[in-house]
């Protein structure tokens, strides 16, 4: 284990995350009456912030989004959504998203099934790896994703992340890096490298 890992006080979880909305009503009906996420607390507040940023009064409102944690949205009175926080479209966008974790394909299929019943554009089933998801977007655009897991993460994937990660890292440090297969490559020698230390 790492210095760095050995020395870090302990996170226990995600509390909650947040984002801000200029739908109000819309997203209140997405996430309490199609999601069935309970609305479990509410702040209303004056504006605060920097000297001199004209913060508006805003409502900050939370939904249980399982396992102890929120899921939140800010929504400034009066205000208009920038332009700069309009969500963007296309795949990089989609990397910005919530998943929630379900326990069975039965259970996968039934979300596909209600989600769409109720207007949502839903993808189709993506399988990556340990875990097979379905993906959709909330009234603001927002990306969300319900996945199920189709293994458990065991100790060689932490091996393996490790290692992939340690190339990728000294691969962005050489400004050259341009697609997977150099990764692959790379990769190679580090696994090599980790045999060498530690024989089956």
């Amino acid at each position: 284990m790492s210095l760095s890992l050995q020395s870090a006080p302990r996170l226990h979880g995600v509390d909650h995350t947040a984002r801000p909305t200029w739908k109000l009503r819309e997203t209140v009906h997405f996430y309490r009456d199609i999601l069935g996420l309970p609305l479990v607390h509410a702040i209303t507040a004056k504006g605060w912030g920097r000297e001199k940023e004209q913060h508006a009064d805003f409502l900050h409102f939370f939904f249980d989004s399982g396992n102890e944690s929120t899921i939140a949205f800010f929504y400034y009175i009066g205000t208009e959504q920038p332009p700069e926080l309009v969500v963007p479209r296309g795949y990089m966008a989609m990397a910005n998203h919530t998943a929630w974790r379900v326990e069975s394909e039965t259970e996968l299929l039934s979300w596909q099934k209600r989600l769409e019943e109720h207007g949502v554009r839903v993808s189709q089933s993506v399988t990556h790896e340990v875990i097979e998801s379905i993906y959709f977007r909330d009234p603001n655009f927002y990306p969300l994703e319900i996945s199920r897991t189709l293994r458990d993460v065991e100790q060689p994937d932490a091996i393996d992340a490790s290692l992939t990660l340690e190339t990728a890292m000294q691969l962005e440090d050489t400004g050259r890096w341009s697609n997977i297969e150099q990764l692959w490559r790379a990769k190679a020698e580090h696994v090599i490298a980790h045999q060498e230390l530690h024989p089956a």
